[in-house]
């Protein structure tokens, strides 16, 4: 279970880091940080539930939320300097 949990993950980043340029061209700089937080948070969450024995999907839907959040405001703020 572990292990398929690990590859999805690297499948995921990998997806996401080739991806990336070409999805965020049209986006303003709080759109591209909720964006970059979302995947960031979901990975970051998904990995950590799986060490800590929870649900993975339960982590990256957490860690997703919560890097959207984090991002977007990140980015508003970058985006009005």
């Amino acid at each position: 279970m572990k292990r398929s949990m690990t590859a999805c993950a690297a499948l995921a980043l990998c997806a996401s880091l080739a991806l990336g340029p070409l999805a965020c061209t049209n986006m303003n700089r709080t759109q591209q940080g909720a964006l970059s937080g979302a995947g960031a948070g979901a990975l970051v969450g998904a990995g950590i539930s799986a060490i800590a024995g929870g649900s993975g999907t339960m982590g990256a839907l957490i860690g997703g939320g919560l890097g959207a959040v984090a991002g977007g405001i990140y980015g508003h703020e970058k985006e009005h300097r």
